[in-house]
C-alpha cells in the first residue's frame, strides 16, 4: 500500500486504555462498514453536521540554525465510506463515522469539529472522498489566510523583510501542492483511491515542511513567535489531513504488499524507457543532448544557467543538458517549470558546480544552495555539486533538492555543514558521494541513498560531526532517510585525527526525526554509541525513529547504541518496508533506467 508511516506509535497511556483505544476503532469501524452498504457501483449520501469552530493550538519548530521545538497541527475533516443510493445518513451514524475517522489523528477535537463545520446536512455525494476534500480544502483556506496575515507584517528589519518574503515563497508553494491533492481526489473513483495515496502522501507532507521552512527564516523574537502562531493552524490542519488519508486508506482501500517485491535490480517505475536507456548512455553520441556546455566555447552554451534559459518551458519529454568538463562557479535553479530536466556530466569530479554562500555571510541556510533542483523528475548523473566555504562558516548547502521523483546517479555532493539538503519529496541517490562535517545529509525529503561513499571530514576543532539530521516534524509525514548498502567511513582528512572528533549516525533536527540505516559498512570513525541528542537535551528521542538493520563493520554492532526509546535494531520484515518499492514506490526509478535495488541485498 504505498507510502505508509511504518512507525509504531507510542502511546503514554497504559494498558486499559490502549485496549479501549481498539475496541472503539473497531466498533467505529463496524459502524462505518454498516452505513456503507455498497461501497462499489452506488451513489453516496453526504452527511449532516452542526456548525461549530474549534481550534488547538500546539507548535514545534526550530530555526535557520536548527534550534529544535515542538510541533502541532489544528483541524481537519474525515473521509467517510459510501452509503447506498438514494439512503441519507443519520446524524448520529454520521458521527460515529467521524469519530472514527479521526480517532487517530493528533488532534482529535479538531479533525471532528473541522468536518462536522464543513458538511451540510442531506447533501449528496458522488464519492466517500468528499470528506477527504473537505478536509483538504479546510488546509487551503487556512493557508489563505496565513499568507495575509504574512503579508501585512510590518518590520524595519531586512533580515526579518527577507524571511517574511521568503515565507511568502513557501506558503504559495504549499498552495500548489493542496491544489494539486484537491485535483487528485476530485478525478479518482473510490475504488482507485489506492493509486492516489502515495501522492497525496508526498505532496501534504511537502505542505508540512514548507510551514516549517517558513518559522524557521525567522529569528528568535516576538515576530517569529507571531508568524508561528499564525501559521500553526494550517500545520493542525494538514496534519490531521495526512492522518486521515491513511485512516481513509486503511478503511477503504485494498492493500497492496509492496513490501515483498524485493528480487529485483531495477529502477523505480517513474522512470521511462527512454529515461532508462538514456541513464545508462556512458557517450555523448549515445546521449544525444538537447543543449551542449562547455567553458571553453566548444558546445551551445558556456554557462549552465544559460543553457536553463533557453529552455522550453513546456519541453514534451526529457530535455537533456550535457555538461563537459569544468568547474562552473555559479548558482544554478532549476525552477519548477523546468520538469523532467536531465543533466550529465564527464564525471563527479570533472563537472563541478560550485560556490560559496553561507550562513556566516548573513544568508539563510536555505538560500546558501550552490545548485537548487526544484522541477519534477529532476536527474543528474556524474556531475558534481560543490559548496567551498569552510567549516567555520558553518551552514553552507551544496546542492537543494524539492524535485519529485528526482534521481542522482555517481553524482559527488562536497561541503561541510548541511551539504546536502534533501529538503522534500520522493529522491533516489545512487552510487553517490556525499562529504561533509555536521548534519551534512539533512532535510524532510523521502530519500533513499543506495549504494554511496559518505565521507566525514575534519571540520572545526573540538566540533561533533553528525552523517544526518532529518527534518520529519509530523508523525503522520511519509518522510524520512533511508541509508541503504552504503559505507560510513573518515575523509582522508579526518583519518589521522579521527580519534580528536566524535562523529555520529544523525541526531534529530525535528520531533519526528526519522532514519534507517541498513545493510551498510560502517567504520569505526562512528562512535560506538552511534546516534547524538540534539544539544545534550532529551529533545525527540521518545517520538524520533531511528533505526539499523545487519549494518557491518568495526561500528556496526548495535551493543553500545544509544538506549532511547525511539532507537530500534529492526527485523528483516520491517526492514523491507524501508526498500525502495514501498517507500518511494521505486517503479518509476525503473523507468529512468538508473541501477537499482528494490529489496534487501540479503534476500
Amino acid at each position: 500500500m504505498a507510502f505508509q508511516d511504518f512507525d509504531k506509535i507510542q502511546e503514554r497511556v497504559n494498558a486499559n486504555r490502549k485496549r479501549k483505544f481498539r475496541k472503539r476503532i473497531i466498533v467505529g469501524t463496524v459502524s462505518l462498514l454498516v452505513v456503507v452498504a455498497a461501497i462499489i457501483g452506488g451513489a453516496f449520501a453526504y452527511v449532516a453536521f452542526e456548525k461549530q469552530n474549534e481550534q488547538e493550538p500546539k507548535n514545534n519548530h526550530k530555526n535557520d540554525a536548527k534550534d529544535s521545538q515542538k510541533k502541532s497541527q489544528s483541524a481537519s475533516p474525515t473521509p467517510k465510506a459510501p452509503v447506498a443510493a438514494a439512503q441519507s445518513v443519520k446524524p448520529g451514524q454520521a458521527d460515529k463515522i467521524i469519530e472514527t475517522l479521526c480517532s487517530t489523528t493528533l488532534y482529535k477535537v479538531s479533525c471532528e469539529n473541522t468536518l462536522k463545520n464543513r458538511t451540510e446536512k442531506g447533501f449528496a455525494v458522488e464519492s466517500p472522498t468528499t470528506f477527504l476534500k473537505a478536509a483538504i480544502e479546510a488546509v487551503n483556506e487556512d493557508l489563505d489566510r496565513v499568507l495575509e496575515k504574512v503579508l501585512s507584517l510590518k518590520t524595519e528589519n531586512q533580515d526579518d523583510k527577507d524571511a517574511i518574503a521568503q515565507c511568502k515563497l513557501l506558503v504559495e508553494d504549499a498552495k500548489e501542492e493542496i491544489v494539486a491533492s484537491l485535483n487528485k481526489v476530485n478525478g479518482t473513483e473510490i475504488n482507485n483511491f489506492v493509486k492516489i495515496v502515495p501522492d497525496l502522501d508526498n505532496w501534504l507532507s511537502a505542505v508540512m515542511s514548507y510551514q516549517e521552512t517558513c518559522i524557521d527564516g525567522f529569528e528568535e523574537g516576538n515576530l517569529k513567535s507571531e508568524v508561528k502562531k499564525t501559521v500553526n493552524s494550517s500545520q493542525v490542519l494538514t496534519s490531521n489531513s495526512l492522518a486521515l488519508i491513511k485512516s481513509f486508506d486503511a478503511n477503504i482501500s485494498p492493500v497492496e504488499k509492496v513490501a515483498t517485491r524485493h528480487l529485483l535490480d531495477q529502477i523505480p517505475s517513474w522512470v521511462t524507457n527512454e529515461d532508462r536507456r538514456m541513464l545508462r548512455a556512458v557517450d555523448v553520441e549515445t546521449l544525444n543532448p538537447n543543449a551542449t556546455v562547455a567553458k571553453d566555447g566548444s558546445g551551445n552554451f558556456t554557462t549552465i544557467n544559460d543553457a536553463l534559459k533557453a529552455m522550453p518551458e513546456k519541453y514534451e519529454g526529457r530535455y537533456i543538458i550535457y555538461v563537459k568538463q569544468g568547474v562552473y562557479d555559479e548558482s544554478v535553479t532549476v525552477d519548477k517549470k523546468k520538469a523532467n530536466l536531465t543533466m550529465v556530466g564527464d564525471g563527479s569530479q570533472k563537472t563541478i558546480v560550485t560556490g560559496n554562500k553561507s550562513h556566516a555571510k548573513k544568508i539563510r541556510t536555505f538560500l546558501t544552495a550552490t545548485f537548487v533542483a526544484q522541477g519534477e523528475g529532476f536527474m543528474a548523473q556524474s556531475m558534481g555539486f560543490r559548496n567551498t566555504a569552510g567549516p567555520d562558516e558553518h551552514q553552507a548547502v551544496a546542492i537543494r533538492v524539492q524535485s519529485d521523483r528526482s534521481v542522482f546517479l555517481n553524482c559527488r555532493f562536497e561541503g561541510f555543514q548541511d551539504t546536502l539538503y534533501a529538503y522534500t519529496h520522493r529522491q533516489y541517490y545512487r552510487s553517490c558521494v556525499i562529504v561533509g562535517t555536521v548534519d551534512f545529509i539533512f532535510g524532510d525529503a523521502a530519500a533513499i541513498f543506495q549504494n554511496c561513499n559518505i565521507f566525514i571530514r575534519k571540520g572545526l576543532s573540538g566540533q561533533k560531526n553528525t552523517v544526518s539530521a532529518q527534518g520529519r516534524v509530523d508523525k503522520f509525514q511519509t518522510t524520512g532517510f533511508v541509508i541503504h548498502k552504503c559505507k560510513i567511513t573518515a575523509n582522508e582528512d579526518l583519518k589521522p585525527v579521527k580519534a580528536e572528533y566524535k562523529s555520529y549516525l544523525g541526531r534529530p533536527w525535528k520531533n519526528y526525526s526519522r532514519t534507517i540505516v541498513m545493510e551498510s559498512t560502517i567504520e569505526d570513525v562512528i562512535d560506538p554509541i552511534g546516534w547524538l541528542r540534539w544539544e545534550e537535551t532529551d529533545f525527540a528521542i521518545d517520538t524520533l525513529y531511528y533505526a539499523e538493520y545487519k549494518n557491518k563493520g568495526p561500528s556496526g554492532d548495535t551493543a553500545s547504541r544509544v538506549t532511547w526509546p525511539g532507537f530500534k535494531v529492526i527485523n528483516k520484515e520491517e526492514a523491507l518496508n524501508y526498500t525502495v518499492g514501498p517507500f518511494l514506490q521505486g517503479d518509476w526509478i525503473n523507468a529512468l533506467g538508473s541501477p537499482v535495488k528494490l529489496g534487501l541485498y540479503d534476500a
